[in-house]
């Protein structure tokens, strides 16, 4: 009886520090922290006792031996499963990786390696959040919840993966001021696959904003330098190969593989008016959120472009552009992209799956609703084949968040501050 009290005790401080990680933001670090180190055990746990499943790393290892055999004609770099289709920063990467894991034999030392690339981009998720700020501590918990994206990373060892953790690192340089480096990591991103270029409508706008014309142009052309250099060992010799075959806008996907619009039916999914249609969308949301929700707090686009052209070498933005309004506006400017891709196949839930909760929390939805809309996307991506039902939950799900968005926080839920020497 006399250690009831104690164990009374013991239990009300642990029940008080276990509600201050969730809940106080000064304890946003050590819940990160402790997300972290359960998801590097959890992810550890899949490796040892879920089956590897082979996709596409022969693939990777057999256009890698080519490379390494002198060949440099993106054409005739090709695998098991097809040509090569990706930049030349996947190529350098993998041939780190068949170094590492013998030639590609060492499965299990390149799942680790996965894991490794997983945890660190958690971890940076984490940073970006707490850069970002504005979103509960305890949404935190959400992050080590995908099944998918497990898989995506240790048990199909994608290369979409290591365009991601170079996007993450992106975002998070941009929402810490540091352009240059930001825009460094995002070139090395898209040297690995083109989807990074969903994140460059929202980044003209922050560039724009924060730095002026001139400045953003010469952001954009060191964009570009990037790829002329990672690729040039490829653009020395066989040019318009590379460039052909790397960066190819007009590849078609196969009806089988998708995860979104399946509900449409192969007919109109592989019809090119339905592709136009799609592309006509995806400038059009992004226009709209540009005229009309991304310049608000500087009174509108029209001031922003204006000010930004008679004084290109000058900031238009006359207040200060928070971190959560870059995370936000790049985040976003991602998602609309995702919501109008021609086909989505099942990796490519890592381009956007640690930044959904962010997302939702940009939204005014009930919290319940905010929850059911992150459910209902990881189930989507969690049907294998998809269905037309699972397909069209996915679409609806992603454009609800695009709407709460657009109805929400379109910059950020903290406030902006005006430059106090900012004269307009």
């Amino acid at each position: 009886m006399s250690s009831e009290p104690h164990l009374l005790r013991s239990f009300r401080s642990l029940w008080n520090f276990a509600l201050r990680l969730i809940t106080d933001p000064r304890c946003f670090a050590t819940l990160a922290l402790l997300v972290i180190l359960g998801d590097a055990v959890l992810t550890q746990l899949i490796i040892r006792f879920v089956p590897y499943t082979e996709i596409d790393w022969e693939t990777y290892m057999y256009q890698l031996e080519l490379y390494l055999k002198g060949e440099r004609d993106y054409a005739l770099i090709s695998g098991p499963t097809g040509p090569i289709v990706y930049p030349a920063g996947h190529v350098y990467i993998h041939h780190l990786l068949y170094t590492l894991t013998n030639s590609g034999t060492n499965l299990w030392k390149a799942q680790e390696i996965y894991a490794v690339l997983y945890v660190a981009s958690l971890a940076l998720t984490a940073c970006i959040y707490k850069r970002a700020g504005s979103v509960p501590n305890w949404v935190l918990l959400l992050l080590p919840l995908s099944k998918r994206l497990h898989s995506i990373y240790v048990l199909r060892l994608f290369n979409d993966c290591w365009a991601v953790f170079a996007a993450q690192g992106a975002v998070f340089a941009f929402a810490s001021g540091w352009d240059a480096v930001g825009i460094l990591l995002l070139g090395g991103a898209l040297s690995v696959k083109m989807c990074v270029l969903l994140y460059v409508p929202g980044l003209l706008v922050v560039l724009f904003r924060r730095r002026g014309l001139l400045s953003t142009f010469l952001h954009m052309v060191l964009l570009g330098a990037t790829q002329v250099l990672i690729g040039s060992p490829f653009l020395r010799q066989y040019p318009w190969s590379y460039l052909k075959n790397s960066y190819e806008f007009s590849r078609v996907f196969l009806f089988k593989w998708t995860v979104n619009w399946r509900f449409l039916g192969e007919e109109l999914f592989l019809n090119p008016v339905w592709a136009k249609g799609l592309l006509a969308a995806h400038v059009s949301t992004l226009a709209l959120f540009g005229l009309f929700k991304w310049c608000r707090s500087d009174g509108g686009v029209w001031r922003v472009l204006d000010r930004g052209l008679r004084k290109p070498k000058q900031p238009p933005s006359t207040v200060h552009l928070t971190a959560d309004y870059v995370v936000t506006v790049l985040f976003t400017s991602n998602l609309i992209g995702i919501l109008f891709a021609r086909s989505l196949h099942y990796q490519f839930y890592s381009w956007y799956a640690m930044q959904l909760p962010f997302l939702a929390w940009r939204t005014k939805y009930p919290i319940p609703l905010r929850l059911a809309l992150l459910v209902a996307i990881e189930y989507a991506w969690n049907v294998y084949p998809s269905t037309s039902f699972s397909s069209g939950v996915l679409v609806a799900a992603n454009a609800a968040l695009v709407l709460g968005i657009w109805f929400g926080y379109p910059e950020g839920v903290a406030p902006t501050r005006t430059h106090t020497s900012k004269v307009e």
